[in-house]
């Protein structure tokens, strides 16, 4: 999870216009009006929303182990599984999420003006948040003997990202080491790189040549599971292809793409959703046997080594098998959960590393609480606003009787709404039509404003690195064959 930010109860009402800034935020429907007024009243019926024990929350057995919460469906009544997604897509998604936006400085107690909060990320799928600016300008996240290269460390039993003497990832988005899962996926991105290097070395380019079509075939490829396995499996087959046949009808820009609130504080936040209670890491990292743990909260360990799977810690055992989280085809992947209004427990009670000095009211350690919030901090329209100017019959106030007693089934906060419409019109398989045209319309918005990318430089391209099945070369290419060729899984195969 993003660390997410500190909640004055003014009425101000941020300017409504669209931004055309790539270094700010801005909005997708600047006309609409926000979906309450900041006011004490509105505040405390979103923080009963989004309490531990309320509405949103699964209500995992706190008695529960683990493992029984990974293996034990009946655990998982009030918090169901997804039959079509893989667990590993929950932190592509997050991983995403860190290479489009990063918003420090906005706070949880006033309201802010999106096109006055700077976004330090780039708004394209580029890469940023592992490349940095590069091997001459950030030389310490990368080789000295071959500065083409990342630098790698050895953690114990499995590589792991480079670290201070402090512990402290050496990497281009500290938000990239918040959970295990994803400290992971940014180290095996890093090896992804090297393993380019390594397959373009016999071409004979020089260094710093060498280094920039590594970077380009690394991002390309990584762009093209955005488009053809991300996208589809979150959004829909059916949204993505209307929106790469028809183009885009609500994300517009003038100059450059920016990253819009109802995309960054509402769309794409469907994904605490997705997160599951515990997860099995890998097969064999504790003393042999899997390694398996709560997602935060956990009891017991020590500082470098907990009994959850925060991040910023070294140990042994900690580390992934990716088979848990993709699938490779041997039936050891685990689903996450379903697109809906619960979220798992664990996720009302964040631990100080991502909120640090939690106050009830005003910085709580609920992630929906402070999801919900931030509805107000960028007023943010309600979710029949959004469809109604999207052209999309709203949901009834007869389909949201959970929000009758707080008043917010006419006006409802737009995450709470995308959530519950992938709900209802989805089955908690995929978003539904308001969330899924927004995350899908500003995801390949920001392929087709990017000058660099394969949809601008070479819409026609297809993958040319190698994959796991020789008849998907040139046709597919997914997470999995990523990891397989990036050798950051143990599965072991033989590359054509």
């Amino acid at each position: 999870m993003a660390r997410h930010g500190t909640t004055s109860t003014n009425d101000f009402i941020p300017p409504r216009s669209r931004y055309h800034d790539s270094g700010k935020f801005g909005r997708m429907f600047g006309s609409l009006p926000p979906f309450a007024s900041d006011n004490p009243s509105v505040r405390e019926k979103l923080l009963e929303l989004g309490r531990a024990g309320g509405i949103m929350d699964a209500c995992d057995p706190r008695d529960a182990t683990p493992v029984a919460l990974v293996t034990d469906l009946n655990l998982g009544i009030h918090n169901q599984d997804n039959p079509k997604m893989s667990a590993g897509m929950t932190f592509l998604g997050q991983f995403l999420d860190h290479d489009m936006t990063y918003d420090p400085t906005s706070s949880l107690e006033r309201q802010a003006d999106p096109e006055h909060i700077s976004n330090f990320r780039t708004p394209t799928l580029s890469l940023d948040s592992i490349y940095g600016a590069g091997p001459d300008a950030n030389p310490f996240l990368y080789q000295r003997a071959n500065p083409a290269k990342f630098l790698i460390e050895h953690g114990g039993m499995k590589d792991d990202l480079p670290r201070n003497c402090e512990g402290c990832a050496l990497i281009g988005d500290p938000r990239n080491d918040e959970n295990l899962i994803v400290s992971q996926l940014h180290l095996a991105m890093l090896k992804f790189h090297n393993a380019v290097v390594d397959h373009l070395a016999p071409l004979g380019l020089g260094g710093a040549e060498l280094f920039c079509e590594a970077q380009r075939q690394v991002r390309w490829h990584y762009q093209w599971i955005v488009l053809h396995e991300f996208l589809p499996l979150t959004c829909g087959k059916a949204i993505v292809k209307d929106v790469v046949d028809n183009g885009l009808k609500f994300y517009k820009w003038k100059n450059e793409p920016f990253i819009p609130v109802e995309f960054s504080v509402a769309a794409y936040r469907f994904g605490h959703s997705q997160v599951r209670p515990s997860y099995r890491a890998n097969f064999t990292g504790n003393g042999g046997e899997p390694f398996i743990a709560m997602i935060f909260g956990g009891q017991g360990g020590s500082v470098s080594d907990p009994e959850d799977l925060r991040g910023g810690c070294r140990a042994g055992r900690r580390f992934v098998g990716w088979s848990t989280f993709f699938d490779f085809g041997d039936e050891q992947v685990k689903p996450n959960k379903r697109i809906d209004t619960k979220l798992s427990t664990a996720l009302f009670a964040l631990p100080s590393s991502v909120v640090a000095n939690p106050s009830p009211a005003s910085n709580p350690a609920s992630l929906a609480q402070r999801n919900l919030l931030r509805h107000l901090t960028f007023a943010l329209p309600s979710g029949q606003r959004v469809a109604q100017a999207m052209h999309v019959t709203p949901l009834s106030a007869e389909q949201l009787p959970e929000l009758h007693a707080l008043n917010l089934q006419h006006a409802t906060p737009l995450w709470y709404y995308i959530l519950k419409e992938a709900e209802l019109e989805a089955s908690g398989e995929h978003l539904g039509p308001v969330g899924g045209r927004i995350v899908a319309e500003v995801m390949i918005g920001l392929l087709l404003g990017d000058k660099q990318s394969y949809l601008t430089q070479d819409p026609e391209w297809r993958p040319t690195l190698p994959t796991r099945k020789d008849a998907d070369r040139g046709n597919r290419f997914s997470m999995v064959d990523l990891l397989s060729f990036a050798d950051a899984t143990a599965h072991e195969f033989r590359m054509n």
